[in-house]
Parts: structure tokens; sequence; C-alpha cells
């Protein structure tokens, strides 16, 4: 039987004031029990492995059991970082997103720094940021227009900072478009 004990409060508390619930488990070195709960969980939302590691130890498995969980299920295909990189990725170019927002996505969904950076580079490459730029420039530009310069270009900076953008694109597309 699964004991739960509600644990509140703390840094990294849910900000809706709802209760963390922590399993107790019977068995934490259940390998069977904790691959059912890392399938569900993946079965909910796509995950990395160093976020789904996180999840199974806060639910009370034993850390050696989660990662033989977390290595077989890498070897069946059933985890994989690098395409979810490139799925958070597609994600945020979709928001219109940055390298450096890209990066802190990644970093939050708990995707390994070096992948993350080699992936950040790899679309940066591609042209892929520079592009949302762009895109998020020509929205605040239809969305201000009739509105004083200044206004116009605060609105497209402070909206390019919080998306990750680096100040030299928008600068050359301020430049462009907000004549």
């Amino acid at each position: 039987m699964k004991r739960r004990v509600p644990v509140r409060g703390g840094f990294g508390a849910p900000h809706s004031g709802v209760a963390v619930v922590r399993a107790e488990l019977e068995d934490p070195g259940d390998a069977d029990a904790c691959r059912e709960a890392a399938l569900s969980l993946l079965d909910a939302a796509p995950r990395s492995s160093g976020a789904l590691t996180d999840r199974l130890v806060e639910k009370g498995y034993d850390s050696a059991t989660v990662n033989q969980v977390i290595v077989r299920l890498k070897e069946l295909g059933l985890l994989d970082d690098d395409a979810y990189a490139q799925f958070v990725i597609r994600s945020c170019a979709s928001r219109m997103m940055g390298a450096r927002g890209a990066a802190q996505e990644l970093s939050r969904k708990g995707v390994d720094r070096a992948l993350a950076a080699r992936v950040v580079a790899e679309a940066s490459e591609a042209g892929v940021f520079e592009e949302c730029a762009w895109e998020l420039g020509r929205q605040v530009a239809r969305r201000t227009e009739g509105l004083d310069r200044d206004v116009r270009l605060r609105r497209f900076w402070s909206a390019g900072g919080r998306k990750g953008h680096a100040p030299d694109v928008l600068s050359a597309i301020a430049h462009e478009l907000f004549q």
C-alpha cells in the first residue's frame, strides 16, 4: 500500500498553492514499477532523460533503479534526448524565441547542457533564430503601426529581449523595419 505524504512550500514548490505529493513506495528498488511509472510519464508528455529521472526520483524510486530504467528506455528507443531537444527547438521557433530563450527552455526541460548547446548552435547556423527575430519584428511593426517611432522601437526591443534574441540581430531588424 502506498502512503502519500504532502510536501509543502520551499524553493521550487508549485506557485498555484497546490501541495506536491511525494509517494512512499513499498519497494523503491522495484524496476518493473519504476518502468511502468516512466512509461506512464512518457505517455503523458515527451520528456528528456534528465526530467524523467527527476520525476521518478521524486516519486520515491531508488536512483540506481531509475538509472537502470532510463538506460533501458534509451536502448529501446523510447527515450531520445536528441529528438526531444529538436522538438523543443521547433516549439521555441514557433513561439519566435531566440537562441538564449531556447537555451533557457532546454535547460528548464532538463536537457543536458552540452546537448542543448549543440542543438541551439545548429539551429543558429541554420538561421532559425534570425528568421524568428524577423517574424517577431514584422509582427510588432504591424501591431504598432501608427504609433510614435520611439514607442514602436521600445515595444520591439522589449519583445525581442523577452524572447531571448541577440541585440545585434534586433538592432539590424529595428533599423530596417522601424525607420
